[in-house]
Protein backbone atom coordinates (compact mmCIF):
# COMPACT_ATOMS: atom_id res chain seq x y z
CA UNK A 1 0.00 0.00 0.00
CA UNK A 2 2.84 2.35 0.62
CA UNK A 3 4.86 1.70 -2.04
CA UNK A 4 1.90 1.83 -4.33
CA UNK A 5 0.82 5.54 -2.78
CA UNK A 6 5.02 6.33 -2.90
CA UNK A 7 5.24 5.81 -6.58
CA UNK A 8 2.11 7.94 -7.82
CA UNK A 9 3.83 11.60 -7.61
CA UNK A 10 6.53 10.22 -9.77
CA UNK A 11 4.11 8.98 -12.07
CA UNK A 12 2.46 12.16 -12.24
CA UNK A 13 5.38 14.04 -12.15
CA UNK A 14 7.14 12.09 -15.48
CA UNK A 15 3.94 12.35 -17.43
CA UNK A 16 3.41 16.24 -16.37
CA UNK A 17 7.41 16.71 -17.31
CA UNK A 18 6.45 14.91 -20.37
CA UNK A 19 3.04 16.29 -21.45
CA UNK A 20 3.69 19.96 -21.32
CA UNK A 21 6.31 20.74 -23.50
CA UNK A 22 4.02 19.48 -26.22
CA UNK A 23 1.04 21.20 -25.20
CA UNK A 24 2.60 24.16 -25.28
CA UNK A 25 3.66 23.88 -28.93
CA UNK A 26 0.26 23.32 -29.91
CA UNK A 27 -0.73 26.19 -28.20
CA UNK A 28 1.66 27.99 -30.28
CA UNK A 29 1.06 26.69 -33.38
CA UNK A 30 -2.58 27.16 -32.61
CA UNK A 31 -1.90 30.88 -31.99
CA UNK A 32 0.05 31.37 -35.32
CA UNK A 33 -2.98 29.56 -37.25
CA UNK A 34 -5.40 31.93 -35.74
CA UNK A 35 -2.78 35.25 -36.39
CA UNK A 36 -2.43 34.23 -39.98
CA UNK A 37 -6.13 33.60 -40.45
CA UNK A 38 -6.76 36.80 -38.96
CA UNK A 39 -4.42 38.90 -40.93
CA UNK A 40 -5.69 36.82 -44.54
CA UNK A 41 -9.55 38.07 -43.41
CA UNK A 42 -8.05 41.58 -43.28
CA UNK A 43 -6.06 41.43 -46.47
CA UNK A 44 -9.06 40.04 -48.42
CA UNK A 45 -11.69 42.48 -46.67
CA UNK A 46 -9.21 45.15 -47.79
CA UNK A 47 -8.68 43.78 -51.04
CA UNK A 48 -12.65 43.56 -51.81
CA UNK A 49 -13.27 47.06 -50.27
CA UNK A 50 -11.05 48.36 -53.20
CA UNK A 51 -12.57 46.92 -55.62
CA UNK A 52 -16.01 47.29 -54.53
CA UNK A 53 -14.84 51.25 -54.56
CA UNK A 54 -13.06 51.32 -57.72
CA UNK A 55 -16.24 49.77 -59.56
CA UNK A 56 -18.38 51.89 -58.04
CA UNK A 57 -16.20 54.86 -59.13
CA UNK A 58 -15.45 53.29 -62.70
CA UNK A 59 -19.46 53.23 -62.98
CA UNK A 60 -21.01 56.08 -61.16
CA UNK A 61 -20.01 59.34 -59.98
CA UNK A 62 -21.48 62.60 -58.04
CA UNK A 63 -22.00 65.71 -59.55
CA UNK A 64 -22.97 68.84 -57.60
CA UNK A 65 -25.31 71.16 -59.46
CA UNK A 66 -24.11 74.78 -59.48
CA UNK A 67 -26.59 77.34 -61.59
CA UNK A 68 -29.94 77.30 -62.57
CA UNK A 69 -29.46 76.53 -66.39
CA UNK A 70 -31.23 73.01 -65.68
CA UNK A 71 -34.48 75.03 -63.64
CA UNK A 72 -36.78 74.03 -62.88
CA UNK A 73 -35.70 69.93 -62.94
CA UNK A 74 -32.54 70.32 -61.09
CA UNK A 75 -31.59 73.04 -59.09
CA UNK A 76 -27.97 74.91 -57.10
CA UNK A 77 -27.15 72.55 -54.56
CA UNK A 78 -28.75 69.19 -55.32
CA UNK A 79 -26.03 66.36 -55.79
CA UNK A 80 -26.84 64.11 -58.89
CA UNK A 81 -25.64 60.66 -59.74
CA UNK A 82 -24.28 59.90 -63.07
CA UNK A 83 -23.64 56.45 -64.46
CA UNK A 84 -20.83 56.57 -66.40
CA UNK A 85 -21.21 53.48 -68.57
CA UNK A 86 -25.02 53.73 -69.82
CA UNK A 87 -23.38 54.45 -73.39
CA UNK A 88 -21.17 51.77 -73.68
CA UNK A 89 -23.66 49.35 -75.66
CA UNK A 90 -26.09 52.11 -76.73
CA UNK A 91 -25.83 55.76 -77.98
CA UNK A 92 -27.35 58.80 -75.91
CA UNK A 93 -31.34 59.85 -76.82
CA UNK A 94 -32.96 62.72 -77.14
CA UNK A 95 -34.38 63.83 -73.51
CA UNK A 96 -31.36 62.51 -71.99
CA UNK A 97 -29.63 64.52 -68.94
CA UNK A 98 -25.64 63.89 -69.62
CA UNK A 99 -22.75 65.70 -67.89
CA UNK A 100 -20.02 66.26 -70.20
CA UNK A 101 -17.01 68.43 -70.87
CA UNK A 102 -17.37 71.43 -71.98
CA UNK A 103 -15.76 71.17 -75.29
CA UNK A 104 -13.20 74.56 -75.48
CA UNK A 105 -12.59 73.71 -71.68
CA UNK A 106 -12.12 70.07 -70.93
CA UNK A 107 -11.58 70.75 -67.06
CA UNK A 108 -15.12 72.35 -67.06
CA UNK A 109 -18.15 69.64 -66.59
CA UNK A 110 -21.52 70.69 -67.77
CA UNK A 111 -24.77 69.05 -67.12
CA UNK A 112 -27.60 69.55 -70.05
CA UNK A 113 -30.73 67.74 -72.12
CA UNK A 114 -29.96 65.91 -75.49
CA UNK A 115 -32.19 67.82 -78.22
CA UNK A 116 -30.15 66.64 -81.34
CA UNK A 117 -28.93 63.60 -82.23
CA UNK A 118 -26.22 63.14 -85.46
CA UNK A 119 -28.27 63.95 -88.18
CA UNK A 120 -30.98 65.79 -87.03
CA UNK A 121 -31.62 69.04 -88.57
CA UNK A 122 -33.08 71.45 -85.87
CA UNK A 123 -34.82 74.95 -86.38
CA UNK A 124 -34.56 77.34 -83.59
CA UNK A 125 -37.14 80.08 -83.33
CA UNK A 126 -37.59 82.44 -80.12
CA UNK A 127 -40.46 79.96 -79.25
CA UNK A 128 -40.19 76.67 -80.66
CA UNK A 129 -37.34 74.03 -81.43
CA UNK A 130 -38.25 71.69 -84.25
CA UNK A 131 -36.19 68.80 -84.96
CA UNK A 132 -36.67 66.96 -88.15
CA UNK A 133 -40.05 68.95 -89.12
CA UNK A 134 -41.60 68.22 -85.31
CA UNK A 135 -42.09 70.69 -83.19
CA UNK A 136 -41.53 69.97 -79.75
CA UNK A 137 -43.89 70.47 -77.29
CA UNK A 138 -41.27 70.70 -74.04
CA UNK A 139 -43.38 70.84 -70.37
CA UNK A 140 -39.77 70.90 -68.82
CA UNK A 141 -38.18 74.31 -69.89
CA UNK A 142 -39.10 77.16 -67.86
CA UNK A 143 -39.34 79.24 -70.88
CA UNK A 144 -38.91 79.66 -74.25
CA UNK A 145 -35.59 79.96 -76.08
CA UNK A 146 -35.24 83.46 -76.94
CA UNK A 147 -32.98 82.01 -80.13
CA UNK A 148 -33.73 84.60 -83.39
CA UNK A 149 -33.71 82.08 -85.71
CA UNK A 150 -31.14 79.62 -86.44
CA UNK A 151 -31.45 76.30 -89.11
CA UNK A 152 -28.74 73.85 -88.29
CA UNK A 153 -27.87 70.27 -88.72
CA UNK A 154 -25.99 68.03 -86.19
CA UNK A 155 -22.45 66.51 -87.37
CA UNK A 156 -21.76 62.70 -86.75
CA UNK A 157 -20.67 61.56 -83.85
CA UNK A 158 -22.06 64.71 -82.38
CA UNK A 159 -25.13 66.25 -79.66
CA UNK A 160 -26.90 69.24 -79.61
CA UNK A 161 -27.43 70.03 -75.81
CA UNK A 162 -29.74 72.85 -74.28
CA UNK A 163 -30.47 73.91 -70.72
CA UNK A 164 -33.89 73.44 -69.72
CA UNK A 165 -33.72 77.52 -68.19
CA UNK A 166 -33.38 78.45 -71.88
CA UNK A 167 -33.21 82.27 -71.26
CA UNK A 168 -29.92 81.68 -69.18
CA UNK A 169 -28.12 78.30 -70.36
CA UNK A 170 -24.71 78.61 -71.94
CA UNK A 171 -25.32 75.31 -73.93
CA UNK A 172 -25.20 73.87 -77.74
CA UNK A 173 -26.44 77.68 -78.96
CA UNK A 174 -23.60 79.55 -77.88
CA UNK A 175 -20.66 76.95 -78.29
CA UNK A 176 -22.19 74.52 -80.27
CA UNK A 177 -21.82 70.33 -80.68
CA UNK A 178 -20.86 67.92 -78.01
CA UNK A 179 -18.49 64.96 -78.80
CA UNK A 180 -19.34 61.89 -77.87
CA UNK A 181 -15.93 61.22 -77.11
CA UNK A 182 -16.37 64.20 -74.61
CA UNK A 183 -19.81 62.45 -72.37
CA UNK A 184 -18.68 61.85 -68.84
CA UNK A 185 -22.38 60.11 -68.64
CA UNK A 186 -26.37 60.26 -67.88
CA UNK A 187 -27.61 62.28 -64.85
CA UNK A 188 -30.08 59.49 -63.41
CA UNK A 189 -31.26 60.51 -60.23
CA UNK A 190 -30.70 63.24 -57.57
CA UNK A 191 -30.08 61.50 -54.43
CA UNK A 192 -29.31 64.81 -51.88
CA UNK A 193 -30.71 66.63 -50.01
CA UNK A 194 -32.68 63.53 -48.91
CA UNK A 195 -35.98 66.30 -49.60
CA UNK A 196 -34.93 66.34 -53.10
CA UNK A 197 -34.76 62.92 -53.87
CA UNK A 198 -35.57 61.87 -57.54
CA UNK A 199 -35.49 60.07 -61.01
CA UNK A 200 -34.09 62.17 -63.64
CA UNK A 201 -36.76 62.42 -66.12
CA UNK A 202 -36.12 62.29 -69.65
CA UNK A 203 -39.56 62.85 -70.97
CA UNK A 204 -39.54 60.34 -73.61
CA UNK A 205 -42.87 61.37 -74.39
CA UNK A 206 -42.06 64.54 -76.31
CA UNK A 207 -39.59 62.73 -78.50
CA UNK A 208 -41.47 59.74 -79.62
CA UNK A 209 -42.92 61.19 -82.67
CA UNK A 210 -39.77 61.93 -84.49
CA UNK A 211 -38.14 58.79 -83.62
CA UNK A 212 -41.56 57.04 -86.03
CA UNK A 213 -40.44 59.81 -88.56
CA UNK A 214 -38.67 58.35 -91.59
CA UNK A 215 -35.85 60.96 -91.22
CA UNK A 216 -34.84 58.83 -87.80
CA UNK A 217 -32.92 56.76 -89.25
CA UNK A 218 -30.97 59.25 -91.45
CA UNK A 219 -30.49 56.45 -94.72
CA UNK A 220 -28.72 57.50 -98.01
CA UNK A 221 -30.04 55.95 -100.74
CA UNK A 222 -28.41 55.52 -104.11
Amino acid sequence: MSSSEDSLPGKSAEKSEHSLPGKSAAIKNSAKKSSSHFTREIIETVALTVLIFLAIRFTVQNFLIDGPSMQPGLHTGEYVLVNKVAYTFHAPERGDVIVFELPQDTSENLIKRVIGLPGDKLVLTSNTVTVDGVTLNEPYISAPNGTQGETLTVPPNDYFVMGDNRPVSDDSRDWGFVPKDDIIGKAVMVYWPLGNWQSINTFQPVYDQINRTPEYCHLKVS
